[in-house]
């Protein structure tokens, strides 16, 4: 009997902590993803990223020893200005 109920509340635990983990949305990335896409596109010294409410990352990096205001849409592509 006590297996039994050690097991129920072992499970019913487990649920609870799977539960509280968000994963990404499909389609959406991360701030870290948004920097390392940054990066590979050749820009240094990406920060203030930060998530608009339409999902897309909005910092500063610099490209060519110019500092440009970049845009990651929830895709992935870039635009700077």
């Amino acid at each position: 009997m006590r297996r039994i109920l050690l097991t129920l509340v072992l499970v019913s635990a487990a649920g609870v902590a799977s539960a509280q983990t968000k994963p990404n949305p499909a389609g959406t990335i991360g701030s870290a993803d948004a920097k390392v896409r940054l990066q590979t596109l050749g820009y240094k010294n990406v920060h203030d990223l930060r998530r608009g409410p339409d999902g897309q990352w909005v910092g500063k990096a610099t490209r060519g020893n110019i500092e440009k205001s970049v845009t990651v849409s929830p895709k992935g592509s870039v635009v700077a200005r």
